[in-house]
């Protein structure tokens, strides 16, 4: 799945005045809703690894990839965001299990 976030999205003014940056919760609220296109409404979620190698700035291209890496009822997914070639962020998202 592709995105851009338009300069003008909400979350930008503040980070940062006069070179304004893609903040790393919308990118991932990004990578959450193709998950959840894939794989349906998703429970409440863990993110025990996430990086940032580079910034997103406003108006580029991304790109997710993810995969599921194990089956429900505590699935998890794997996921990339990259620019072009260049990979912006990584990590796993973890889907919390139902209390028994």
């Amino acid at each position: 799945m592709e995105f851009v976030i338009d300069p003008g999205h909400p979350a930008l003014p503040g980070h940062f005045p006069g070179r304004p940056v893609v903040p790393g919760v919308v990118v991932l609220d990004r990578v959450i809703a193709a998950i959840e296109r894939a794989a349906g409404p998703l429970p409440p979620l863990r993110l025990p690894q996430v990086k940032f190698l580079q910034p997103l700035l406003p108006g580029e291209r991304a790109r997710i990839e993810f995969e599921p890496s194990a089956p429900a009822p505590a699935a998890r997914w794997r996921f990339r965001v990259l620019r072009g070639e260049a990979t912006i962020a990584s990590g796993e998202i973890v889907a919390e299990a139902a209390p028994a």
